[in-house]
This record gives structure tokens, sequence and C-alpha cells, in this order.
């Protein structure tokens, strides 16, 4: 696998965990570098400081204890907000900027941010210019290929973003009007990787260690960003890595180990959320884990009833528990 340097800083593989609100929070983060991938980006944070003393919005900020180096997505449309959020962020501990305009949801793209600001070129220049100048870490940029499938832009963005010093672009096979919905398309990076000299990563339907070798093949992109395929089984960054360097498949875990993995991930969510709050994250967390095995359903519903953390952990050592029983050993 080749190297991939950010500024300063060299990734030990091509696998980064990509932001996402609600689920790549310091304890996810943490499971994923452990678990293979070469960096993890925090979840998207609102440019606009005066809302950063909510508890939402400190628990998404860089904490004690984040790998490095630490990456910070930053959403916006207003050029000096971002900047002022880039230096905050860099006094808060964070060594890598990442700017948002990929993000395809209604209430960001209302605000006139995430992938509704590629819509106008100029105000890109001047938001990537205005942040770049603000801190002496690198920035990054996330896009998609273009407002809508007429109007693919991509490749004129990540000019743009060369031309104003952005360290590194990751860009979603997708436009804006696509959302999630569809197929990824890849041709748009390939052109994009062309056209700068700056690391290209591609991302969207990285789901499968083959699925991330014929990515990096049609692309030549310097590295992937994976996100929704990693919530549930955050050991597809060891996978993929494994397959890269060797061309053969990685066993998939044994129920035992994904049991492991997922009371330590409960364990982690409760410490760093309170019970109360970490109870509900949880849930969303478990029904990903065990999606793909059989009884999954009826369990999720009982679970998602339980209100006391050492309750959330009984009923899934007793779910793993019947498993063994029935001579299941190996996760889906």
């Amino acid at each position: 696998m080749s190297a991939v340097r950010i500024g300063p800083y060299t990734l030990p593989n091509q696998l980064i965990l990509a932001p996402m609100a609600g689920v790549t929070d310091r304890p996810f983060r943490q499971l994923c570098r452990r678990l293979g991938a070469g960096l993890v980006v925090a979840e998207m944070l609102t440019s606009d400081v005066r809302l950063w003393n909510s508890r939402k919005s400190s628990l998404r900020m860089i904490h004690e204890g984040d790998p490095e180096p630490r990456s910070v997505q930053i959403a916006g449309g207003d050029p000096q907000m971002l900047a002022e959020a880039a230096r905050a962020n860099v006094q808060l501990g964070a060594q890598i900027i990442d700017i948002n305009m990929g993000c395809p949801a209604k209430k960001v793209c209302n605000k006139a941010a995430g992938s509704a600001l590629m819509k106008d070129e100029a105000l890109v220049a001047e938001i990537l210019h205005s942040v770049v100048s603000a801190v002496d870490v690198p920035v990054t940029l996330k896009i998609r290929t273009g407002w809508d499938r007429q109007n693919k832009n991509g490749v004129t963005v990540a000019r743009i973003a060369e031309d104003a010093g952005i360290q590194a672009l990751a860009v979603h096979g997708r436009t804006r009007a696509d959302l999630y919905t569809g197929e990824a398309e890849y041709d748009t990076i390939a052109a994009i990787k062309q056209a700068v000299s700056i690391p290209v990563f591609a991302n969207g339907d990285i789901d499968s260690p083959r699925k991330a070798r014929d990515v990096l093949a049609h692309t030549g992109a310097d590295a992937l960003l994976i996100g929704r395929a990693a919530q549930g089984r955050p050991w597809i960054f060891r996978e993929i890595v494994h397959f890269l360097e060797t061309g053969e498949p990685l066993p998939a875990p044994q129920l035992g180990e994904v049991e492991q993995i997922l009371l330590e991930h409960l364990s982690a969510l409760h410490a760093f959320y309170g019970e109360h709050m970490g109870i509900r994250i949880a849930r969303k967390h478990v029904g990903w884990y065990l999606a793909s095995l059989p009884g999954a359903r009826d369990f999720r519903g009982q679970f998602n009833r339980l209100e006391s953390m050492d309750e959330q952990c009984a009923n899934v050592r007793q779910f793993f528990a019947e498993r063994h029983n029935n001579g299941e050993e190996v996760a889906a």
C-alpha cells in the first residue's frame, strides 16, 4: 500500500473513517483506528462557534485520547465564520481541518452549506482561501461530483481547492441531487484525480475489500473513505488492509470476537456520554452490529426497551450465548 500524506502527516494506510454525524464520536473513532483505519475524522461541527456551548456540540469536539492526527470537520457557508471555527478547533487540539462541501442533507444545504456550496464556485474559492490562511495546519475538503447530473463541476471545484492551498480532497461519487440513492460513480473521481496533483480520496459505496481494490484501481485515488459500511462492522478496515496487502480475504471474525468488540464499544459509549444518553446511542450501534445475525430483529425490539447499562450488556451476552449454543461461530 502506498503512503498517504496530508501536509506533514503520513498515514499508516489508505483507509479513512469518513465523518458521520451521530456516528463517528470518540468511542467509534478510537475503535475504528484500533481495527485498522489509517485516519479517523470527527463528526461534522457547525462553524457557528456561538453554538458550541451546547452539550451536543461539546461532545463532537476533539477530546483527550483522540487518535492522531486529529482531524475535525466543520460546515458552514460564511468564510469568516468558517475561518474562526478553524482557528478555534486548532486551539482545542485539531491537527487537520476538514471543510464539508459534501453533505447533501436538507438542513445543511438549506443554510447554503455542505454540497449546496458547489453551486457557487466564487464562494467556494473565498471560503477555502479564508480557512487556509486562518490556520497553520493542513486544510482538507470533502465534495461531491457536482450539484446534479447536469452540473458535475467536481473537476472545477477540485482545481479551485488546489489553487487555494487545500492539502487533500475527498470526493463522494454522487451529486448533491443523488443524496445517497442509486450507485456511486467513480469516473468523475478518476477525472478529478487526473486534474490535480494533491491527494484525492474516493468515497461512496465502498463496502468490501474487493470493492475497495476495484475503486482504487478505477480512480487512481490515493486513499478511500469508508462511512456507512463501518457501522456495526468496524473490522472492515483490517479486512480491507489485509486484502490490499496480500490479495487474500481475511476470515470473518468469530462471534466471540464480535461480542467482545460490541461490549467494549457499549462500555465506551456509556463512559463517554453518561448512562442516560449512552443507553440511547448504544441502541443504534447494537442494531447495526447484529443486523445480519439470525434473531436480530426480535432481539432489537426488546433491547430498545432496556433502560440500564447493565441490562444492555447482560442482554448482549445472552444473545451471543444463544448463537453459540446454536452452533453459530462466524459473523455473517
